[in-house]
């Protein structure tokens, strides 16, 4: 197990190249998993310490990207390589805030999945029903609905403030967002949160008495899962671009 991982993790690297790839193979996984939508939803990293970052030209499916079609934008949005047939308003609002005011963020993923939405529009929000959830237990945060995000200063200051220094978001009646310092941490905090929220979703209809674990409990799950591991996300990662490689690397070009 340890030599099959190994090749692919030294690839893992803060470097042009290697992030790109890293993020083009994060669109086509969500694309194989069917949680895409369309052209309307994207992902972005940034190279550590820089104010530059990448994300997919918009128009594109996410089966189409590719490391080298990826755009690098700057916080501002402004497009400082690759093309694109439309401006991608929402999409640099929404990546340039979180990265303006999270130093410490260096991977955007905003999807818009039906389970996602339909928790974002539960007066509840995200509830501590499975063990999936207890990576979000007191570390969710919430941003109300303000139709698209097109504004910079106020839309996306308030976004950015709302998120706080979380790792992830649900934005009310919009869906999902999460992040991390690297590509894998922002896909297992997603898969994490999708996965609470189909449950949730397939909970509560069931007309059953649910139980939720006592606070103590869920208090020290939450940490638990989050310390499973010191580098979250990169074992599952591997695996993943280990299946992808298998299928189709074409992403690599």
């Amino acid at each position: 197990m340890k030599t099959a991982i190994a090749p692919i993790a030294i690839q893992i690297r803060n470097n042009e190249k290697n992030l790109r790839i890293q993020l083009a193979a994060a669109y086509r996984i969500l694309a194989d998993l069917k949680m895409d939508d369309l052209t309307y939803t994207h992902l972005s990293a940034r190279l550590p310490g820089s104010d530059t970052y990448f994300i997919y030209p918009f128009g594109l499916l996410f089966e189409e990207v590719t490391a080298s079609n990826l755009l690098k934008v700057s916080l501002e949005g402004e497009v400082l390589e690759g093309s694109e047939s439309q401006y991608n308003q929402t999409g640099y609002v929404i990546h340039g805030s979180i990265y303006k005011n999270r130093p410490d963020i260096n991977a955007v993923f905003h999807l818009h999945t039906v389970a996602g939405i339909a928790v974002s529009a539960m007066d509840c929000g995200l509830l501590p029903l499975s063990q999936f959830s207890f990576h979000f237990y007191n570390q969710i945060a919430y941003h109300a609905y303000d139709s698209l995000a097109l504004d910079n200063e106020r839309q996306g200051e308030k976004l950015a403030h709302d998120l706080g220094q979380k790792k992830a978001m649900l934005l009310r009646n919009h869906g999902t967002l999460t992040c991390g310092a690297t590509v894998h941490e922002a896909y297992l905090y997603m898969h994490f949160l999708e996965q609470a929220c189909r449950v949730q979703c397939a909970t509560l209809p069931s007309h059953q008495q649910i139980i939720m674990p006592p606070h103590k409990v869920c208090e020290q799950a939450a940490r638990d899962v989050r310390n499973f591991e010191p580098d979250f996300g990169i074992r599952d990662w591997t695996a993943l671009l280990r299946k992808l490689d298998r299928s189709d690397p074409s992403y690599k070009d």
